[in-house]
């Protein structure tokens, strides 16, 4: 095999020999011996005379006697059957040319049940005290190839029609309904309805003891949701959400759900947190079950975004799917954006659009990155595909596409999405057909305007500043190393001044522009200065640079209580982004945050929450000195919001109240507030004696298992002993989640390293062990040593794929001097794979980026003069 196939090697895409149309597919997989059998006969097209066939295969055997073609009436036996393990490919070759048109592909294969979390795998699961495997799925991206033989790439469309052989206690799910079922003895062969057209990353199968609930749309689509037996219960609230989420999508895509049925269903171990495979959703526990009892807010708003999520790629990605992985973004950023939309339409109480703005800043900070990737990304190599399922792909994507949304108008955009789910149905996509069909239903040049967002990393950061009633604008790359990039883009500019009346909107075409706001300022209803906001209500994808006449005018704006959430949300996070980018000083940043003392709405108090901590550490490394300060001055600004909200739920509180509760009193406990984690610790002894005890609703969970990890050490166990007896009796995923990730937040390295060690045990299933890693600041370098020391492990488990990326973000990011980013490069520099290339350069940015923005503090002049003063102000 050495130097034979030689073209066929180091490819990126298949060569174009045939198409194939139809897989008739039968699978056996055994759950004792974790392995699997399977025959495919698959209809093909031959489009080009040739003696080969070269289809995608991984980590399966082929029996080459299986192995021929048939055509009309003749049969062409395989001369040679070559397995190219690198490339994962298989090369069938014929003793002749093959004639063109329709022919029968078949052969038949085995392969193992594996423990990745990918292709076709297994996963455990406790029924009667007894520990079961379970077969599941996981294809997308390019894993379809681990079950079968296939041409897996998206644009290779083809129905499917599959038959099982499994045990006939058991469920057998797949994407379509059941044809067919006959047991013999203690077996049954489950024949499936045929598939229409559609990707191999979506096919699916599950094998395994399940229950179910089930509902049925209006339209009488049956919907089930199944979980292990006895959480049955628990996946109520996610079906209905499903039953009126299809509707919805229906009519908003003018286009009905397209397959007979819908499954959706929670998998033990699940790498990601759900694949939208058609027809056949999988979840995580922690993102499809909901518990009454013992589900918090945040849980409850977890499983409805991202149920609306899967389901609306059952239209934007099943029904039309993007051309190849470049094409990424136009999946997942298209479905985080409308699963906003839906959940928004379901639970208006939520204020999910001002909560999206978390999902904007998470694309922002990464495409603040020199290391970061344009939104359409060349791939080179299936290899690659893994890590750009990541916030440029999703978060940006979303946030550029409701730029758009909000450029063109609703009614407009809807039109446009309607036509293009009607012209690519049960076909394949392009970013650019997308935009085209918005240009024709818009008129307005769509592809010029969003090229500049989609096909150049980065974004603008626009510095304002106003002179006689003209508002100078100057837009330039935005980087948080503090340089300036060249990047240049067509800006939708909107701003409003004094009032949300007074407003004006228009496209930024060049580096600088100036803009008339004679009118606006005339019109403003607050003459003298009034306040001007650009980017109103954070439709775009940039931050803002106000001078400091302007900044001021913001700021006595949010103390005056005249602006909307999501101008608040934006002022603070572009204030926070400019302070690390050294562009604007420290002091300044916590005169701001002094500013939203008494703010109440969520989405900027939980931005506020996550500043401050990120903040608390970067002044530990920079002014030590200065820590106790600012600790007192955060725990000052929460405790107003804290006091107003008491430990106690009001009847008939709001959803947005319950979680905030939660989240500021875990920032109380982690200032190290005495009578926060006092209490917090009285009500968690309560707990330990009574697990259904009120005083310890889900919503203060997390908050109260942080309190307690902060006064544990070495000398004093019980807190953390405690926590693990709890995490050891309790069945529900989310509540083990919380667990890891309060136990990471002791401050005591020895404990620490114990928390990472219990991480990679038995009792942590692999898919959770990325919830502990968030360390506190004390245990940043027990982490690192302890993943260099666990490294060969750690990469055998996870293999490639993104939960080992975590594992490198989440220990190194931290870090913020220049010695540090030279001993991770000089570590991994032995160890680098193609698979966690970009998150190892991303992650060794992100500590020189620290390093910078220490520096900057330490060269501010008047720091502590301003931080005591903030931490012993009088209000």
């Amino acid at each position: 095999m050495e130097n034979k196939y030689n073209e066929f090697k180091g490819q990126p895409r298949l060569p174009q020999f045939a198409d194939p149309k139809r897989y008739d597919l039968r699978l056996k997989p055994d759950l004792v011996s974790c392995k699997f059998a399977g025959d495919a006969d698959i209809s093909v097209d031959v489009v080009s005379h040739t003696k080969f066939i070269v289809l995608n295969a991984a980590e399966l055997s082929v029996d080459p006697n299986s192995v021929h073609f048939k055509s009309s009436n003749k049969v062409f036996e395989a001369l040679e059957v070559g397995l190219i393990k690198e490339d994962e490919i298989v090369v069938v070759e014929f003793g002749e040319s093959l004639p063109l048109g329709f022919g029968v592909l078949s052969m038949a294969f085995e392969g193992t049940l594996n423990d990745r979390m990918k292709g076709f795998y297994r996963s455990t699961y406790e029924h009667n005290g007894e520990k079961r495997n379970m077969a599941v799925t996981q294809f997308e991206p390019a894993d379809a190839r681990r079950c079968f033989p296939c041409w897996d790439e998206p644009a290779y469309k083809a129905t499917f029609k599959i038959t099982l052989e499994v045990p006939s206690e058991l469920v057998a799910l797949s994407n379509m309904p059941v044809e067919e079922e006959k047991v013999t003895g203690n077996l049954k062969t489950v024949h499936y309805q045929e598939s229409p057209i559609m990707s191999t990353y979506l096919v699916a199968i599950v094998v395994g003891l399940f229950d179910y609930v089930e509902g049925h749309t209006s339209d009488g689509i049956p919907v089930r949701v199944y979980c292990q037996v006895g959480k049955a219960n628990q996946g109520n609230f996610a079906l209905n959400v499903a039953v009126k989420t299809l509707p919805l999508f229906k009519e908003y895509f003018g286009a009905p759900y397209s397959l007979p049925k819908l499954d959706m269903i929670a998998i033990p171990d699940f790498a990601a947190g759900a694949m939208e495979n058609y027809g056949l959703v999988t979840y995580r526990e922690t993102a499809l079950l909901y518990d009454d009892k013992h589900s918090a807010a945040a849980n409850k708003q977890r499983v409805a975004t991202v149920v609306a999520h899967e389901l609306a790629h059952q239209w934007f990605g099943n029904l039309v799917t993007m051309e190849w992985w470049t094409h990424l973004w136009l999946n997942e950023g298209f479905a985080t954006w409308v699963s906003y939309l839906a959940t928004d339409s379901l639970f208006p109480e939520w204020e999910i659009w001002s909560q999206f703005l978390e999902e904007a800043t998470e694309g922002l900070r990464l495409d603040g990155l020199t290391e970061s990737h344009p939104i359409e990304v060349d791939i080179n190599h299936a290899g690659e595909i893994d890590e750009i399922f990541d916030a440029i792909s999703y978060r940006k994507g979303a946030s550029v596409i409701r730029m758009l949304q909000s450029y063109l108008g609703p009614e407009s955009f809807q039109r446009a999405l309607a036509s293009y789910i009607k012209r690519y149905a049960c076909s394949n996509a392009k970013t650019e057909d997308l935009w085209s069909v918005l240009q024709e239903e818009s008129g307005e040049p769509v592809n010029k305007l969003m090229n500049s967002w989609t096909k150049q990393k980065g974004y603008p950061v626009v510095s304002v500043k106003i002179k006689d009633q003209i508002l100078e604008c100057e837009q330039t790359q935005f980087l948080l190393s503090g340089s300036h990039g060249d990047g240049q883009w067509i800006v939708p500019l909107t701003l409003c001044c004094g009032s949300y009346e007074a407003r004006k909107s228009f496209l930024m075409q060049e580096k600088s522009e100036a803009l008339d706001v004679k009118d606006l300022l005339g019109s403003s209803s607050s003459k003298g200065n009034p306040w001007i906001k650009v980017n109103v209500d954070q439709t775009g994808f940039y931050r803002v640079k106000y001078d400091n006449e302007l900044s001021a005018r913001l700021r006595y704006a949010i103390e005056s209580k005249n602006l909307s959430t999501n101008d608040k949300y934006g002022i603070l996070d572009d204030s926070y982004a400019l302070s690390m980018a050294s562009h604007q000083s420290l002091s300044s940043m916590l005169a701001l945050m002094a500013s939203f003392r008494e703010e109440l709405d969520y989405a900027v108090l939980s931005n506020l929450i996550s500043i401050s901590y990120k903040v608390s550490k970067i002044a530990a490394d920079a002014v030590p000195d200065l820590q106790n300060h600012i600790k007192l001055f955060f725990i000052n600004l929460f405790q107003c919001s804290a006091e107003r909200l008491c430990w106690d739920a009001k009847v008939g509180e709001s959803h947005l109240d319950a979680m905030l509760r939660g989240e500021l009193l875990n920032a109380l406990a982690a200032f190290g507030h005495d009578e926060t984690i006092n209490e917090a610790i009285r009500r968690f002894h309560i707990f330990l004696d009574d697990r259904n005890t009120t005083v310890l609703p889900p919503d203060l969970r997390r908050a109260v298992y942080v309190a307690v990890m902060q006064r544990v050490n070495k000398s004093d166990r019980s807190g953390f002993e405690a926590l693990l007896r709890v995490y050891r009796e309790t069945d529900l995923s989310q509540e083990k989640t919380r667990i890891l990730g309060a136990l990471a937040s002791c401050r005591d390295p020895e404990i620490i390293l114990e928390v990472l060690n219990f991480l990679l045990c038995s009792e942590v299933r692999s898919q959770d062990c990325v919830f502990g890693l968030a360390v506190s600041f004390e245990g940043r370098e027990t982490a690192w040593k302890w993943l260099k020391k666990k490294w060969d492990h750690i990469h055998k488990t996870y293999g490639a794929g993104f939960l080992l990326t975590r594992f490198i973000s989440a220990t190194v990011s931290p870090f913020a001097s220049y010695e540090k980013a030279k001993e991770v490069e000089e570590f991994f520099a032995s160890r680098t794979k193609p698979y966690i290339a970009r998150t190892l350069k991303q992650s060794i940015e992100r500590v020189h980026i620290n390093a910078n923005w220490v520096q900057s503090i330490q060269n501010e002049m008047n720091l502590s003069e301003a931080v005591t003063e903030l931490a012993y102000r009088k209000y």
